[in-house]
């Protein structure tokens, strides 16, 4: 944390999207984790434990990271379809 002027500034988290792979606020993305008991799941709150991986709300972004299986490097695991079906109910707001 910085001071401006004398007051606290808090740094903005940013996350890099593994789709188009710009760095945005960590709030307007998509996490995906592998916890530590190999489960791979969507998580909406960015704060449960594990490994993280992150994607723009974008249905470009995810055919792109999905074709490159860029979150599969990422989390240096395989992405189960139904994880990718629910990033794109989530991108449609339907989850």
């Amino acid at each position: 944390m910085g001071t401006k002027g004398g007051i606290r500034v808090k740094k903005t988290p940013m996350r890099q999207c593994t789709g188009c792979g710009e760095r945005k606020e960590k709030k307007s993305l998509f996490r995906v984790i592998l916890t530590p008991e190999g489960e791979i799941l969507l998580d909406k709150t960015g704060k449960k434990n594990g490994r993280g991986a992150y994607i723009c709300n974008s249905a470009e972004c995810l055919k792109k990271a999905r074709k490159t299986k860029a979150l599969e490097r990422s989390l240096k695991v395989a992405i189960p379809e139904h994880i990718y079906d629910e990033l794109e109910k989530e991108m449609r707001g339907d989850g």
